[in-house]
């Protein structure tokens, strides 16, 4: 295992304490393990606050920030933060106006989160909304869940709903558009490697040179099957199909297409699999309105992408539009 860490066990510690250094207009509380946003929280705002395993990075410290969410949880790699530190966050970020917890559907997660609300709840009355994403069509129950995985979608949610946020919209408001989002958008994943998580030191599964994974996980799970290793234009389609079968993208105002990279992939090849992607997408019909290329949900340092689609209309658009400062994701003033 080559990888540029001290000791395994203090990874997420001290790429924490780089965070902060890093990006100071950003607050780290370094004892619960959680980013917030400088100045959090905000007064009459609606605090938006999502988390999970480490290793998916820039999700979620990375998209902590104006326009988009308020604080994020770190836990340990692959593994979910405890409703301790979903507590901390929380109580954090609450201006007065609510809290919404955006959680991607994963066992620990679901679990951790629902008993943080309640923990909130109870102790200050803050009103405190959930919603899951689970946007992979690849399988529909894998080890880490029941129902569908979440996936590249969390990355659009967070940006849709912390943009909503932003403008002042009140908690249901804010919340249902995020539920809104996760109805409309489909993803699906490819690995032409493992990952290695620093403690366990090797691959996490064996994935021969010459074939890949369809429809994998953000965490090593399986997909729906390992081929051949396919040109581009192959792989364009393995992920594309999937997502249409699963949900009618034509007509309307078009969709946001996102492909992302899972870590080890370099920008190069995928902005070619963008290419072959929207070629794809044009011979079925579905226009693209909006679009966003780079590595944003990964999978430490695993080769390959995933293709996630969502349907927008002019408020998701206008939303999507909105000014953002993370780390990374920022554009406008």
């Amino acid at each position: 295992m080559k990888k540029l860490i001290n000791q395994p066990s203090d990874v997420v510690a001290e790429a924490l304490r780089g965070l902060a250094l890093a990006h100071p207009e950003l607050r780290v509380d370094h004892e619960n393990r959680v980013v917030f946003r400088g100045g959090a929280p905000v007064q009459g705002k609606v605090g938006l606050v999502s988390g999970g395993g480490s290793g998916h990075e820039p999700l979620h410290g990375g998209l902590v920030g104006p326009g988009m969410l308020d604080a994020a949880c770190a836990g340990e790699v692959f593994t979910s933060p405890v409703p301790d530190q979903m507590v901390a966050a929380t109580k954090g970020v609450d201006g007065g106006a609510g809290v919404l917890h955006i959680v991607k559907n994963y066992t620990g997660d679901v679990i951790n989160f629902e008993m943080a609300a309640e923990l909130v709840a109870a102790e200050s009355g803050t009103q405190v909304e959930s919603v899951v994403i689970d946007d992979d069509v690849a399988v529909q129950d894998s080890l880490y869940t029941a129902g569908r995985r979440g996936v590249g979608l969390t990355v659009l949610v967070e940006k849709i709903a912390g943009a909503a946020a932003e403008q002042g919209r009140p908690l249901a408001e804010v919340a249902d558009l995020a539920r809104k989002v996760d109805a409309g958008g489909r993803s699906m994943g490819v690995a032409l490697t493992s990952c290695t998580v620093p403690t366990a030191g090797k691959p996490t599964f064996d994935l021969p040179e010459d074939q890949m994974e369809v429809g994998i996980g953000i965490h090593g799970e399986p997909g729906r099957r390992r081929v051949p290793l396919a040109p581009a234009r192959e792989v364009a389609e393995m992920l594309v199909e999937p997502v249409l079968a699963d949900l009618d993208f034509t007509g309307g105002d078009g969709v946001l297409a996102f492909v992302n990279g899972m870590g080890g992939t370099p920008l190069i090849e995928l902005y070619l699999m963008y290419g072959e992607i929207a070629a794809v997408l044009e011979k079925a019909g579905v226009t693209v309105a909006r679009s966003l290329v780079g590595n944003y949900i990964t999978s430490l340092d695993m080769a390959g992408c995933s293709v996630t689609l969502l349907k927008v209309d002019e408020d998701l658009l206008r939303l999507w539009d909105a000014p953002v400062r993370t780390p990374a994701l920022r554009w406008g003033t």
